[in-house]
């Protein structure tokens, strides 16, 4: 059947899949089946069978069935052993050597994973060949490499496309970035933010990749995220994500401390675990503050949403550019949760320029206490930015549309795939 009479037929490569947190990657997947996509995910890492329970309901098996998914395995590679082909080796040394040298000047940990993916790459090729339409690397780190190295062997013919969010695929670990970049026939990411950066990052080569970027605003399935704006906890705030050193949350608990000074009446929930765990109970205890912070530690999803519509505040005080776009943002307007977060990245864009939550300078816990006690002591002003961030959430960040919208960039740069 010739392509333009089928559904197109991606290789989604990725990082990690099923994992405890996959929500906005199970979302873009599901999206993408529902605008007539089929779909195989390719992840880098050998699967643990115990997280398939993780994996949000929104890409249950019965959406996208399990055979779909193919790991990165020692089983895999032992599979594509076989007798020796010349086809595309020179080729493969040749990447493998320009990768391996890249990661080296980036350090220990990078060279490791480079040299991780190089061989899944080698195999999958041998394995799959050329089964798709099109090659997406949902990541532009190690899991755009093994695309990388996978599409240049089977796949040079269909397009190549490259997805980068923030954090560790674009901000950080970028290793042999510049020449995926250069090489991809797209390249998708999630907010302008993130199309300015590689304007400043990359001055010598965007010109010659400007017209390839396509911003793709992350969605989300609004059944799953009722507004809520009432019944809240009027003296709470609540962080949530992963506790990292980047997310700030040690600035929110000087600030529930400055709060307190104030005489304000304030507790603190932090849902979410991390390397910065123990730090943070240190910090609190040294403020004095450890009866007014909770931490609920990694919970599931639908806890994590039902802690976001108790609590009067969402706090995300990103000390860096961090997260491009938080998903847990996306999520607190949607539920009508009103937000504080640094002016950051792409999170200016997510609140409409301040015009739908709090916008406040990085590190700066003053600035940061004001804001909080402004809406802890306002409901109306409360509830306006809630009312202005669900219609803004609902008009830019839909799911399902923008998941039509990503299959069509993907189709249009099939078709004009040569």
């Amino acid at each position: 059947m010739p392509a333009s009479q089928r559904a197109l037929r991606l290789a989604v490569f990725t990082n990690r899949f099923p994992g405890k947190v996959c929500t906005f990657f199970a979302r873009d997947m599901r999206a993408l089946v529902e605008a007539g996509v089929e779909i195989d995910i390719f992840p880098i890492y050998p699967l643990e069978p115990d997280l398939w329970r993780y994996v949000p309901e929104i890409l249950a098996e019965r959406h996208l069935p399990r055979e779909r998914v193919h790991h990165g395995s020692t089983k895999l590679l032992l599979r594509s052993l076989g007798p020796a082909r010349t086809n595309g080796l020179r080729t493969f040394l040749r990447d493998a050597t320009a990768i391996t040298v890249a990661a080296a000047r980036a350090g220990l940990g990078p060279l490791a994973k480079s040299v991780y993916v190089l061989p899944l790459g080698w195999a999958w090729a041998r394995l799959l060949e050329t089964r798709y339409d099109h090659v997406l690397a949902y990541w532009g780190n190690y899991a755009g490499t093994c695309a990388y190295i996978y599409h240049r062997l089977a796949a040079p013919h269909v397009p190549f496309s490259l997805y980068l969010h923030a954090g560790n695929d674009l901000f950080i670990n970028q290793v042999f970035l510049r020449e995926k970049l250069l090489y991809a026939d797209s390249i998708v990411t999630e907010c302008e933010f993130n199309r300015q950066y590689m304007r400043e990052r990359f001055p010598d080569i965007f010109p010659g990749i400007a017209h390839k970027i396509h911003v793709n605003l992350m969605g989300l399935d609004f059944g799953e995220f009722p507004y809520q704006p009432d019944n809240r906890n009027p003296r709470r705030v609540i962080g949530v994500g992963r506790l990292h050193r980047a997310k700030g949350y040690d600035f929110l608990l000087r600030a529930v401390a400055e709060l307190s000074r104030r005489g304000l009446d304030v507790e603190c929930e932090l849902v979410g675990d991390g390397d910065e765990a123990a730090a943070l109970r240190a910090l609190a205890d040294e403020l004095g503050i450890r009866d007014r912070v909770i931490f609920r530690g990694w919970v599931v999803f639908h806890e994590v949403r039902s802690a976001m519509l108790q609590a009067a505040v969402l706090v995300h005080p990103s000390s860096d550019v961090g997260d491009a776009k938080p998903n847990v943002i996306q999520e607190a307007i949607a539920l009508g949760t009103p937000v504080v977060a640094s002016d950051v990245a792409g999170i200016p864009e997510l609140l409409d320029g301040g015009r739908c939550g709090i916008l406040v300078p990085p590190r700066d816990v003053r600035r940061l206490a004001d804001a909080i006690q402004t809406l802890l002591q306002n409901a109306d002003l409360r509830h306006g930015y809630a009312e202005r961030a669900r219609r803004h959430a609902e008009a830019t960040l839909d799911l399902w549309r923008n998941g039509v919208r990503l299959a069509d960039h993907l189709r249009a740069a099939t078709r004009q795939a040569p």
